[in-house]
């Protein structure tokens, strides 16, 4: 579960105010089999197209306790590009949160609500390390790599949710290693398909849950067509008094889009 942090709270810490509602399964709907989304996803991907892209664009929120502030992040949106110099910029703007779910930055960085932006240009960075280097598109290959980029000896259910979470917010993935990426959840062992859900991007996608046994839930979201990640939330499973949360709150989550 990750990690909630805190300064002090206690049971009398102030609930978590302006959160977003957990992202709920469609009641009824087909829950689609991660080996059938696998095999969709191969299909998908006999063209090669759309292709890898170096950066990321991805939405995210967080739940924070302190006592400097209130306990929540509000919603953060950041694109990053690199170049072919090995230099990338980063744009980063706090979402509107009466507007919550609507991209706020276009891919080229440019915000079209107003809002002013945190900008940064990197130096030149090499490496042939994950997640510097470049992810494979075999899916043996590609859970190797995911193994390096969380420094793991195996790659168990939680460390191939981190571990995606970490490949998506540095890299784009194409037809190809999103199929190799979908593969690998068939064979996680507590990840369950759960049914359709409607994301916070208003995509419709299969959310498949993982309960961590620590009072967390993960929720992963694919796209049942083409097995691309759509996004990944963790919610409370039970009531954290000296947090200040209960049972269903969102502690995170994060979209990815393209």
């Amino acid at each position: 579960m990750a990690e909630v942090t805190s300064s002090g709270a206690g049971v009398d810490a102030a609930p978590a105010v302006a959160a977003p509602r957990p992202l709920t399964v469609r009641a009824h709907s087909t829950a689609v089999p991660l080996a059938q989304v696998a095999r969709l996803a191969a299909v998908a991907a006999t063209d090669g197209s759309p292709a890898l892209l170096r950066g990321t664009h991805v939405q995210s929120w967080s739940l924070a306790m302190s006592d400097d502030g209130p306990p929540v992040t509000l919603p953060e949106e950041r694109v990053v590009r690199w170049r072919a110099d090995g230099t990338h910029t980063e744009v980063v703007v706090a979402t509107d949160p009466d507007h919550a779910g609507r991209p706020v930055l276009t891919d080229a960085g440019r915000v079209e609500d107003g809002h002013v932006p945190s900008r940064r240009t990197f130096p030149p960075m090499w490496g042939d390390a994950p997640p510097l280097s470049t992810p494979p598109h075999d899916p043996a290959k590609l859970r190797a790599y995911l193994t390096d980029l969380i420094h793991g000896d195996t790659l168990a259910t939680p460390g191939l949710l981190d571990a995606t979470a970490e490949l998506l917010d540095n890299w784009t993935l194409g037809a190809r290693e999103s199929a190799a990426l979908a593969g690998l959840p068939a064979h996680a062992k507590g990840l369950r398909p759960a049914g359709q859900v409607t994301d916070r991007l208003g995509r419709t996608g299969q959310a498949y849950v993982f309960d961590e046994g620590n009072g967390g839930r993960r929720m992963l979201i694919l796209d049942p067509a083409t097995g691309a990640v759509l996004g990944l939330e963790t919610t409370f499973t039970r009531d954290d008094p000296e947090y200040g949360v209960r049972a269903g709150d969102v502690m995170e989550y994060r979209a990815w889009l393209r």
